[in-house]
């Protein structure tokens, strides 16, 4: 391959300050690193190519050798990417080491990267609870009172997992950046620190009450306002109400589970109530008016003569809020559910014969069990 003048590798003219340096890499490092660009050779090469240009023009030595003598100042020894690792330069580039800034940058850019940092702790895990509401409250929107336990911050060490009056000193094993790194050929898989557990951080004298974490197990208390038109299994979260981080980390957040009780008068689909009200024949057949129960009272429902069974009536805007729009509500649907009397007295079934024969059903037979006849009539 030949000798590319490293100036121009990187874009920059010979006269470029240190930072115009630094900054011409960062930016071709982030768009030829091969973790954004998986499998492909011609952006590795180039990866290592511009690792190499800057291998050398970063140090002010070697730059000044580079400028007089060229590539022949470097024939005889290692250079450029000879013996260098450009994950290594990556990361002085982005501000490596303590700063944490290559951590946030490998996120951003390619959808991972390193645990946090020493001065920030780690985070504390998410949470997870559940709340049983019934069907009124769902409608009407609700505020509960939810008891759990999570870590809390020590309030001994403030967080911090030290002792007062002591301190933290950086990993000696990972280097304060949390993980270890070993290199198989040109990948360099990185793993959390076995020491420090990925925080960068040795406390030198551990909090008694904590032992060292900056936090312990504790009871809590949250208010969650549970909004009208909710549904079974939808999820509310509340920020910052999970687990504390350790040493001082951001804490996690708190998920609620809402569950809503079974109810015995109505079946919820959607924004929609269903509701079965049972009517006696002779209603159905001469028709009249029913009293609904819905969640905020009853309504009349007018019913006409000759309704069969399982006849169903929509009462409009008697049903669940819609969630995004409360002031828009489902319906109510009502079906009905004809009562057929089991036992009669003897006056009862001899008006039910007499209509039966005015309705020409001259067929009956005496000795015929009346609940057979009735069901044959009004069948």
């Amino acid at each position: 391959m030949d000798d590319k003048d490293y100036y121009e590798i990187l874009g920059v003219e010979r006269n470029a300050s240190d930072p115009e340096i630094k900054k011409a890499y960062r930016k071709l490092a982030v768009k030829y690193h091969p973790d954004k660009n998986p499998n492909d050779k011609s952006s590795e090469e180039k990866f290592k190519e511009i690792s190499s240009a800057f291998e050398v023009l970063k140090d002010p030595n070697k730059r000044k050798k580079y400028d007089q003598y060229g590539h022949d100042a470097f024939r005889g020894g290692p250079t450029g990417n000879h013996g260098v690792d450009p994950f290594d330069l990556f990361r002085d580039a982005f501000g490596g080491g303590n700063s944490g800034g290559f951590g946030s940058i490998f996120e951003d850019f390619f959808g991972g990267g390193s645990s946090q940092t020493s001065s920030e702790g780690s985070r504390g895990s998410d949470l997870r609870v559940s709340v049983e509401i019934s069907l009124e409250q769902a409608s009407s929107g609700v505020e509960k009172e939810i008891k759990y336990q999570h870590h809390a911050s020590c309030k001994i060490c403030s967080g911090t997992g030290a002792k007062a009056g002591s301190g933290k000193s950086m990993c000696s094993t990972c280097g304060g950046i949390g993980q270890v790194a070993s290199n198989q050929g040109f990948i360099s898989i990185r793993r959390t620190c076995p020491t420090c557990n990925g925080s960068g951080v040795i406390i030198e004298n551990p909090c008694q009450q904590c032992r060292g974490e900056g936090r312990l197990k504790s009871p809590a208390n949250v208010k969650v306002s549970i909004p009208p038109g909710v549904r079974d299994g939808n999820r509310l979260c509340s920020r910052g109400r999970g687990d504390a981080g350790s040493m001082g980390g951001s804490s996690g957040d708190l998920y609620v589970d809402v569950r809503i009780k079974e109810h015995e008068k109505f079946d919820r689909d959607e924004d929609d109530l269903f509701h079965d009200i049972l009517i006696p024949f002779t209603l159905s057949t001469l028709g009249g008016v029913v009293q609904v129960p819905t969640l905020d009272g009853k309504v009349s429902l007018k019913i006409p003569s000759g309704t069969h069974a399982n006849k169903t009536f929509r009462i409009k805007d008697k049903g669940m809020p819609n969630l995004r729009s409360p002031s828009k509500k489902g319906d109510l649907y009502a079906r009905v559910i004809i009562h057929i009397p089991q036992k009669l007295t003897k006056l009862q079934k001899e008006k039910l014969i007499e209509f039966a024969k005015a309705s020409g059903e001259e067929d009956l037979q005496a000795d015929e069990g009346f609940l057979d006849k009735a069901k044959r009539i009004f069948d």
